[in-house]
């Protein structure tokens, strides 16, 4: 058994005869994990536990929504991928799924916001003066601000959980829960969101190759952005209720007002997006 001979730590050249060392945690290093065999069965131990650690929490985020919240805030820690982390491996899904069918959900290319958005009559306003400082023709700002653009919406994507977890203690103020509980709680949502704009994405793309039209055809994109706003109401209702003790009526009213506030923050970042990738190009 490993660790019952003495051997010599890398770290602190302590003499060691436990199977850890007790001041760095180094472990001795068996022949078999310097071979290539021995390295591949670590990888591929490493592979599958993140994968079966994904699973089970995604599972539990979909079919028990609130509990995984409540988990990690009990420090329920090893059962579960952390919530920043599985944040961003929804995203990571979420945007090769948008690369892979064609879509933009927060990546909209410049016409777009000049023509087919609330803010359009002002986000022509603003390319103008842009436009008019920079010296440049909207032939040439327009592929430059369609790849940064994409580029902005990944790397930005944690500005939407913010302003949601700062309005959960406003929202729940009896509630008293600690800081880290609306984070955790905000970025649980949001990845949960992040699959759903997922589906919405494959949907989307079935009734383009369909001939109904994709997102951008009016009536597919409003009945998606209806249905995921019903999903999203029903996923806060039965989550807000482990983590906040929110019952009754007032339960339905603050998961259509938090709803409502999940929509908002949505069509902010895109705007926001936009402004970034408009005086950054």
């Amino acid at each position: 058994m490993p660790g019952t001979i003495p051997w010599t730590c890398p770290t602190c050249l302590s003499t060691v005869d436990s199977p850890f060392c007790p001041r760095c945690g180094e472990e001795p290093i068996a022949p078999r994990d310097l071979s290539l065999r021995g390295v591949s069965e670590k990888v591929l131990h490493a592979l599958t536990s993140i994968d079966a650690r994904a699973a089970h929490t995604a599972d539990r985020l979909l079919r028990r929504p609130g509990e995984l919240t409540m988990a990690w805030t009990k420090g329920v820690r090893r059962q579960y991928v952390a919530p920043f982390q599985l944040f961003l491996i929804a995203n990571l899904i979420f945007f090769a799924l948008q690369a892979l069918t064609g879509g933009a959900v927060f990546s909209s290319s410049l016409d777009s916001h000049l023509h087919h958005q609330d803010w359009s009559e002002l986000a022509r306003s603003l390319l103008a003066r842009r436009l008019e400082s920079s010296h440049r023709t909207l032939e040439q700002f327009t592929p430059a601000f369609d790849r940064a653009v994409v580029f902005n919406a990944k790397s930005l994507i944690l500005l939407m959980t913010l302003p949601f977890a700062l309005l959960l203690p406003m929202v729940f103020l009896r509630a008293r829960r600690p800081l880290m509980t609306h984070v955790a709680f905000s970025l649980h949502l949001y990845t949960f969101l992040m699959l759903l704009f997922c589906v919405a994405l494959l949907v989307a793309r079935i009734s383009a190759l369909a001939g109904w039209g994709g997102l951008e055809s009016p009536s597919v994109d409003n009945a998606l952005s209806a249905a995921n706003l019903v999903a999203c109401v029903v996923y806060l209702y039965v989550a807000i209720g482990p983590v906040y003790g929110a019952t009754g009526a007032l339960r339905i009213v603050k998961a259509l007002l938090l709803s409502v506030a999940v929509a908002a923050i949505v069509l902010g970042y895109r705007f926001v997006v936009f402004l970034i990738t408009l005086h950054g190009t």
